[in-house]
């Protein structure tokens, strides 16, 4: 690897310095520092760093999350959806970062999974086989009217969105604890309903509260009781959906149609621009969420530098590393 002796990685301990500059370079939900905080009490670490120039400016920046790991691989270095710079710099920032995640974690790997459709990696950068985040997935263009986002959507979801129109249906944000603990109610039904695994409540709490502002979770109330809900993490310009579930009477009203289209029109309201699903993980949810576009997004997924003489090991996936990487991805 060779560095520019003029550009320096340097850690940033500023979270409002480093919020703007994430919000101001169309950076990801995932870059933000509270998505790094929520990490770091579920036991991982979180380091922000900027790359600058001779003159001292920030030309890429990037949150890089470690993880320990079981004896032999020491460690794991992962970037949700980063690092934020634009292509002159980029092949600069990820031998940089590199090189930071050898020397100061001694990670096995560095894993990148940036937010983009096309992407050219230096020399030592594979694609890897192994992934965390979905790389398929639905971004809806947000600067398109309403009428051209519905006509977008396939007969079923529209005819679904009107369906579900119920005046006795309220919409409204979740405003503090105790309305974000009805929904997780609502979660662990769904949970036990649909035979997937949550985290621990504490969690939830935890994305709540860290994430702050960049928190959004759009609920349905019947009789002040909600029956689906939709979480959401926004920077300036993307929404991304992390979580939602509906009971048995958000079901049998299809209640999560309409409040997906509220959401929708309240981000447009924002000034967003790109509405991301969250991936495409099959089965059902699949068909509920192609329902809204029929143009899929392919990210380019996920890229490794190895760092170690491990790396062979925990690629080819002994049975700890499979376990070590189950346990990241739910994690997630």
């Amino acid at each position: 690897m060779t560095y520019n002796e003029y550009m320096k990685l340097l850690e940033c301990h500023d979270r409002q310095g480093w919020d703007d500059y994430v919000l101001e370079n169309e950076g990801h939900p995932l870059q933000l520092w509270g998505w790094g905080d929520v990490k770091a009490a579920h036991g991982w670490k979180a380091h922000r760093l900027f790359l600058n120039d001779d003159e001292s400016n920030s030309v890429g920046a990037v949150q890089v999350l470690i993880r320990r790991l079981p004896w032999p691989f020491r460690s794991l270095a992962y970037v949700p959806r980063g690092p934020i710079t634009n292509s002159e710099n980029r092949e600069e920032l990820l031998t940089q970062l590199a090189k930071y995640t050898k020397t100061k974690h001694h990670a096995v790997v560095v894993t990148i999974e940036p937010d983009n459709e096309e992407y050219t990696v230096p020399k030592g950068w594979i694609q890897s086989v192994n992934h965390i985040l979905v790389s398929k997935t639905i971004i809806l263009n947000l600067t398109k009217s309403e009428d051209e986002l519905l006509k977008d959507m396939s007969q079923k979801t529209r005819r679904y969105i009107r369906k579900s129109t119920n005046d006795n249906i309220q919409i409204k944000m979740v405003q503090n604890r105790e309305e974000l603990a009805k929904c997780l109610a609502v979660y662990h039904q769904t949970s036990k309903r649909a035979k997937f695994d949550l985290h621990d409540d504490q969690y939830y709490y935890d994305v709540f509260d860290k994430l702050g502002d960049h928190s959004a979770i759009f609920a349905s109330y019947i009789d002040d009781q909600p029956i689906c809900f939709l979480w959401l993490a926004i920077s300036a310009n993307t929404a991304y959906e992390l979580y939602g579930a509906m009971n048995e009477i958000g079901q049998q009203s299809s209640a999560n149609y309409t409040l997906k289209w509220y959401a929708l029109r309240k981000c447009k309201e924002w000034g967003l621009d790109r509405y991301d699903f969250g991936g495409l993980i099959g089965g059902g949810i699949n068909t509920y969420k192609t329902g809204w576009s029929d143009k899929e997004t392919n990210l380019v997924g996920t890229f490794d530098y190895p760092l170690s003489a491990f790396y062979g090991l925990w690629v080819r996936g002994l049975p700890m590393a499979k376990k070590v990487i189950r346990k990241i991805k739910s994690m997630v």
